[in-house]
């Protein structure tokens, strides 16, 4: 009765090393995940490795299987992750310093690749933040306050997120793209100084648009005379006594016409202004 005691207590102690081996060989993937795995210290494999234009329920997720004691599975999030970046003071071309807080988004695009140079995805961040930082301070430093307001900011943000993504490549990360959430000036005289400074450049620019504006039209005026009198000399070309019975109406109308309807002029009837009355006699 001992042995058979014994054989059944080693049978269940077998049945239960088995089943935790069995256990430990099951890896459950989200769809949510990529799963690397690593064996004996190296990234060998992916399962649900994230590729462009994939198609829904075009996944890996699901059951899968790894050797137990040899091999471990390490879940790198296959979503569009932020990096959020601290605020800090940026001082621009035009020597304002702005207060920028900024955010990028990412996505882990080769998860073998970032496990061997990042090990996780926090380490991850942490190295592209600094470089996020060093960018936007090069290329906000190229550009005025005033920049960051029109839609030089748009050129600014992809020049900021292709050289982020350059960096990021190299840790088997891509960069989406990146986002000013504030940019402000700090409070305080700064502040009204650079308002101040943004009025006189508005007011500069006005004045320098009307100029141009008041140029154009002389330009405009002077070539619609020219054309006016080449009208009018070629009139005279072709017909001389009608172009001298238009113009000696041309005068009488604006002579009479003054608006008040008193206009009173005393001429004598022999006048040579009143020669076309008299039949150009």
């Amino acid at each position: 009765m001992g042995n058979i005691m014994q054989n059944y207590g080693r049978a269940l102690f077998a049945a239960a090393i088995f089943l935790a081996l069995l256990l430990s060989s099951v890896v459950i993937v989200p769809e949510t995940q990529q799963a690397v795995i690593i064996r004996t210290g190296e990234p060998v494999s992916v399962i649900n490795r994230f590729r462009p234009n994939q198609e829904f329920g075009e996944t890996g997720a699901g059951l899968w299987y790894r050797i137990p004691l040899i091999e471990r599975v390490q879940m790198v999030d296959r979503r569009i992750l932020n990096l959020d970046m601290e605020p800090q003071q940026v001082l621009s071309s035009d020597q304002q310093r702005l207060q920028v807080d900024a955010y990028a988004r990412f996505r882990i695009i080769d998860p073998v690749l970032m496990v061997e140079s990042a090990g996780s995805e926090d380490n991850l961040r942490a190295q592209l933040a600094p470089i996020l930082s060093s960018v936007l301070r090069q290329e906000l430093g190229r550009r005025p306050f005033i920049a960051l307001l029109t839609a030089e900011r748009g050129t600014a943000m992809t020049n900021i997120t292709r050289t982020l993504d350059v960096q990021a490549r190299q840790y088997g990360a891509q960069v989406i793209d990146v986002r000013i959430k504030r940019a402000d000036l700090p409070d305080g005289s700064p502040l009204e100084t650079a308002f101040t400074r943004m009025q006189t450049d508005r007011q500069a620019e006005a004045e320098t648009i009307k100029a141009q504006g008041g140029k154009d039209a002389q330009i405009i005026r002077a070539e619609a005379e020219a054309q006016a009198a080449a009208t009018y000399a070629l009139a005279y070309n072709k017909d001389p006594e009608f172009y001298d019975f238009y113009r000696a109406m041309e005068s009488y109308r604006r002579t009479f016409d003054q608006g008040t309807g008193e206009s009173t002029m005393i001429l004598s009837e022999d006048s040579e202004y009143f020669r076309q009355f008299r039949g150009r006699r």
